[in-house]
């Protein structure tokens, strides 16, 4: 199943229901968050728009009308699950190893989620302007204590997202140990979420067994692969749950989608290719201008973000 919300003058606008070829939609007549909220009752509901959609019915679906599928959130939980990132970062940088077998995860800013059309605003290019390419779930509520097995079956959504960062910022935040604001302004969303069943065989032990395409300006950047994960989205969600529960829509990420064989499939960061860079001995790539444009997609299953970065 497919949602996606559509704007209405509202700032959590109207939930609707998009068929498979992503040309018609049903509205559900309320808000994600709503829905949500009261799974046991909206999933049916939810299902049974999918059904007549599948049959023919609906209206056209114009994507550009479309908010981020949650356009604020109870909270973002963003996890770095992917090793390799790391080991590049520590490497490149002469960072200290994170001695530690726990997943790690920061909560960011919630309150605001960008569509995957609207230009992204930023204040100034010096701030090492950066993109990150994730994938993430959507959960119902999580009583704390849960265990990763039990976690599966709270997780309600998928999403494909870029989580915005301003590099020149992070390592003086990081070092006053309160960690980030200025550097991690609101993230991106691509239009539609999905439920796991809906990605087939592409979800396999909590993880999104899909390749994140990303390009700058039409040229292509990276397609690393969402399995590579240490810790599945089911660990990141009983990691976050161990001494409190988690409210319905809580957002939970992945962290920066990287591959071991990156000289491959390349990055879906900046900095992970700047580190790259930087071990090889050449001139690092530079971060994003006023202007650029950034492009994100898994396929077709979330639709696309496609942003262009601009001075707010």
């Amino acid at each position: 199943m497919r949602l996606a919300t559509r704007a209405d003058g509202s700032r959590d606008g109207t939930l609707i229901v998009v068929s498979d070829d992503v040309r018609r939609c049903l509205s559900a007549g309320m808000t994600l968050q709503a829905a949500l909220d009261d799974w046991t009752r909206s999933e049916p509901v939810l299902r049974a728009l999918s059904e007549r959609l599948a049959a023919g019915q609906g209206d056209r679906l114009d994507v550009a009308t479309l908010l981020a599928p949650l356009p604020r959130a109870w909270q973002w939980l963003d996890g770095s699950a992917f090793p390799t990132h790391g080991d590049l970062m520590q490497q490149a940088f002469n960072l200290p190893p994170i001695e530690t077998d726990r997943p790690l995860m920061y909560q960011g800013m919630s309150h605001r989620f960008l569509s995957g059309r609207e230009d992204v605003p930023l204040p100034d290019e010096a701030d090492g302007i950066d993109f990150e390419g994730e994938f993430a779930v959507v959960t119902g509520d999580v009583p704390m204590g849960c265990t990763p097995e039990d976690a599966l079956g709270h997780i309600r959504l998928v999403l494909l997202l870029n989580d915005w960062s301003l590099r020149t910022i992070a390592p003086v935040e990081m070092k006053t140990g309160f960690g980030w604001v200025q550097a991690k302004p609101a993230c991106s969303v691509a239009p539609f979420a999905v439920t796991p069943d809906a990605l087939g065989t592409a979800w396999a032990n909590g993880r999104v067994c899909l390749p994140l395409t990303v390009e700058i300006n039409g040229e292509w950047f990276g397609s690393p692969v969402g399995d590579a994960m240490a810790h599945g989205f089911h660990d990141l969600v009983a990691h976050a749950a161990r001494s409190r529960d988690l409210p319905a829509g809580t957002i939970i990420g992945s962290g920066t989608v990287s591959n071991a064989n990156h000289a491959d499939v390349g990055s879906t960061c900046l900095s992970e290719r700047r580190a790259i860079d930087a071990i090889a001995g050449r001139a690092m790539t530079p971060f994003l201008r006023f202007g650029d444009r950034v492009t994100m997609h898994a396929g077709e299953l979330f639709g696309r973000i496609d942003q262009r970065v601009v001075q707010g």
